[in-house]
């Protein structure tokens, strides 16, 4: 089974379980609502796209590494994993986030050169349209988990004991973004090989243009995130003194 015919039947798995966990369970309907809407952007992302269509491949790419990523990841399926798992399991899972390899990989330095640094290699390296369906496979699979990594350094509602301070996210965040505007200028000016420069410039401009609404979704929550922040700090004093 190659894996574009893997990805329908993974991702109705995934999103049985994640439906499994929640019934019967007072859990917040937009989590729930994410997860689904995270699951079918990753099965359109991993479908078969026609060979050499460089704007497919690159609309897949937005799909499955970057739409699909932020949408599973604020669905929260840690936090589920851990109310719904046996009391050991969860106990497991509790110290696999505390780990050091947790740590390094969630980190957002670490997430974003996986994430956005994988792109340039696939795109400057002669690997838009991989025909081979193991390297697809392969391809698609580290889209989607350095896509989740990324959200997840940045976004996450989920809890992480190894979470950088904000100021260190939204600089990664500015930079991924940069980076990746980049890359879709230089795939405009310099196609990837055996890409038609008509091909190349309608992905390029796809891939600038379509990114922009989950980058904008990242900018929102983190502002959301520090807003909150600063939010708590000022009325830490006037908490302080009625209660004295």
């Amino acid at each position: 089974m190659t894996g574009h015919e893997l990805a329908g039947p993974v991702g109705a798995a995934a999103a049985g379980l994640y439906l499994a966990a929640v019934l019967g369970r007072p859990w917040p309907p937009a989590r729930t609502a994410c997860w689904l809407g995270g699951v079918a952007a990753a099965v359109l992302g991993a479908s078969p796209t026609g060979h050499g269509d460089f704007r497919a491949h690159v609309a897949g790419h937005l799909l499955l590494g970057m739409l699909a990523p932020l949408l599973l990841v604020r669905a929260a399926p840690v936090t589920l994993a851990l109310r719904t798992l046996p009391v050991g399991r969860a106990r497991g899972l509790a110290r696999l986030l505390r780990s050091a390899p947790a740590r390094g990989l969630t980190h957002p330095v670490v997430a974003a050169v996986l994430d956005v640094g994988g792109l340039w290699v696939l795109l400057r390296t002669g690997l838009p349209a991989p025909a081979d369906p193991v390297v697809h496979l392969l391809v698609a699979v580290h889209m989607l988990l350095a896509g989740a990594l990324f959200a997840a350094a940045l976004v996450s509602p989920d809890p992480a004991p190894h979470r950088a301070r904000l100021g260190l996210r939204a600089a990664v965040l500015v930079a991924a973004v940069a980076a990746h505007d980049v890359l879709a200028k230089t795939v405009h000016a310099d196609p990837p090989p055996g890409v038609p420069a008509a091909a190349a410039r309608a992905g390029a401009e796809l891939l600038y243009y379509g990114g922009l609404p989950v980058e904008l979704a990242l900018m929102v929550l983190l502002g959301a995130e520090w807003w909150a922040r600063d939010r708590r700090a000022a009325l830490r004093p006037a908490r302080a003194a009625s209660s004295s």
